[in-house]
């Protein structure tokens, strides 16, 4: 979109990491579909009685907790690619580290870091102290 000023920003790592973190979300919320299903079987076969070894060794591969190392494992990596653009992208609208970090919930010292990781230097600016046109 743009800027609080309301002029037009341009496409940046931001909105691509947003735009994987939105297609990442879409597959896990499918293997997490598919293990929910395998589990109300698997909770199916208990209530019937099935011993726990004919439960656990009748699971299809992908196992249930495979498919949630899984998803676990993705979310966070996009999920840390989409923190780490997002915070380069406020940087770049001059926003100050110590303002990310607390709309992140995190250090400045995390920010700093993440924004190394972009390739960025920190800076510290403040847009209080900033004039806006």
């Amino acid at each position: 979109m743009g800027t609080e000023t309301g002029t037009p920003t341009p496409r940046d790592g931001a909105d691509h990491a947003l735009a994987d973190l939105v297609t990442e979300l879409d597959r896990c919320v499918d293997e997490l579909v598919q293990a929910r299903a395998r589990a109300d079987t698997l909770l199916r076969h208990r209530r019937e009685g099935t011993a726990w070894l004919d439960v656990v060794t009748s699971e299809a591969r992908p196992l249930i907790v495979e498919r949630i190392s899984t998803v676990l494992a993705a979310l966070s990596a996009a999920g840390h690619t989409w923190r780490r653009e997002q915070a380069a992208a406020l940087q770049a609208e001059h926003i100050s580290i110590n303002r990310i970090a607390a709309l992140f919930g995190v250090t400045r010292q995390r920010i700093s870091a993440l924004l190394r990781e972009n390739g960025q230097e920190p800076t510290d600016r403040d847009p209080e102290d900033e004039v806006r046109p």
